[in-house]
């Protein structure tokens, strides 16, 4: 089988607005060529997409991550069988142990948790579920837990995020499920300077001579053009769902997801929500190739173009210098842009409207992986 490797390469404006704070409350940001960028972390993003997947999939082929993993089989437990509903928080417990995962002694009126997020399918919480419904009908439910072998069963049908972004289980690590994607801290592609927005609110039941705002506060937010980078090992994908139709399902699904998805820190403040002015996706078959040293010397306005013009200029010449250098051509590539501004980026690969591209990516990992390696 070829080696399929997906780079998406996305620009984004976004006004004023504070998409991902640090402990503090403050955007985050990062030093990067010498100036300080403002930054958007991968884990936001990645968050971000996965609640995209809820428009782009099916629930059924989306997993559940949470610490209160005996309370979500219980749940599971009872909803398959009412007789059981007295026992499904024990029989959960029982299965958790089976598979090797601790869970914390519950706090008051509260059920075990385990010290970590776990991630199932729900085709697996659905297996479990089955495996404790039939060990509940003999005599010893922990050897007929082991007997069915539930560990195996939470570590088969995995769900399109899971095989995506990967799992790691911290007390089994041989369940652990390596990521087919990777993703970039995104960052602005100029200096920002973090700003203070000054507000006021009116306490709508003072009285005529009652003066003064009832509430006074600052929020704090820069406004960026953003240059946003991840990658998809096709490969790895497959090997994850083992299904050649669902990994051309769960590409289409992350390309969409993640190009229109956003974080939504203060988002009703600065409805800031906006879609890219450009992306670009290449697909090469050697390695993933960051092309973030476009911007290593900032962004600057001039007079012959904003931000986004020059921008685009950028990641267009270093996207061919790479090539140049390298010998890095990608097998295919589309663009999809907005505006003259981005025209530059016309050299990297077929211009298409957007659902063209995400359907034409499709095709591609569908050949791919039918072709002979």
């Amino acid at each position: 089988m070829n080696r399929t490797l997906i780079e998406l390469h996305i620009l984004q404006t976004v006004p004023p607005s504070n998409l991902n704070r640090d402990d503090t409350g403050s955007p985050k940001t990062a030093i990067y060529g010498g100036v300080r960028r403002a930054r958007v972390s991968s884990q936001a993003w990645k968050r971000a997409t996965r609640v995209a997947f809820d428009d782009q999939l099916d629930r059924s082929e989306l997993g559940v991550r949470t610490r209160r993993v005996v309370e979500l089989l219980a749940a599971a437990i009872s909803e398959h069988s009412k007789d059981l509903e007295d026992r499904s928080i024990e029989l959960a417990s029982e299965v958790m142990k089976a598979i090797g995962i601790v869970v914390k002694p519950p706090k008051k009126d509260a059920t075990e948790e385990a010290g970590y997020l776990v991630f199932l399918s729900r085709h697996q919480i659905r297996a479990l579920a089955e495996a404790a419904i039939a060990a509940a009908e003999t005599e010893d439910v922990p050897k007929a837990l082991r007997e069915a072998k539930v560990k195996d069963l939470a570590d088969r049908e995995h769900s399109v995020d899971i095989a995506l972004f990967g799992r790691m289980v911290a007390d089994q690590a041989d369940m652990n499920v390596d990521a087919a994607v990777q993703v970039a801290h995104a960052i602005s592609v100029h200096p920002v300077e973090t700003e203070f927005d000054y507000f006021t609110a009116v306490d709508d039941h003072l009285g005529d001579d009652e003066t003064g705002a009832g509430m006074i506060g600052t929020v704090e937010f820069n406004s960026s053009t953003l240059y946003r980078y991840a990658t998809l090992d096709v490969n790895r994908l497959n090997d994850n769902l083992g299904d050649h139709d669902a990994t051309r399902h769960a590409v289409e699904a992350f390309v969409a997801s993640f190009v229109r998805s956003m974080p939504t820190g203060k988002q009703n403040t600065f409805a800031n929500r906006t879609l890219p002015e450009a992306v670009v996706v290449l697909v090469r078959d050697t390695q993933p190739i960051n092309l973030v040293g476009a911007f290593e010397s900032p962004v600057r306005e001039a007079n012959t173009g904003g931000r986004v013009k020059r921008a685009a200029d950028a990641l267009r010449d270093e996207a061919r210098e790479v090539e140049r250098a390298y010998g890095e051509t990608p097998i295919a590539s589309w663009v999809t842009r907005l505006g003259s501004d981005t025209a530059a980026l016309d050299d990297l690969g077929s211009n298409v409207a957007f659902t063209d591209m995400v359907a034409q990516v499709g095709t591609l990992v569908e050949t791919r992986l039918g072709a002979p390696a």
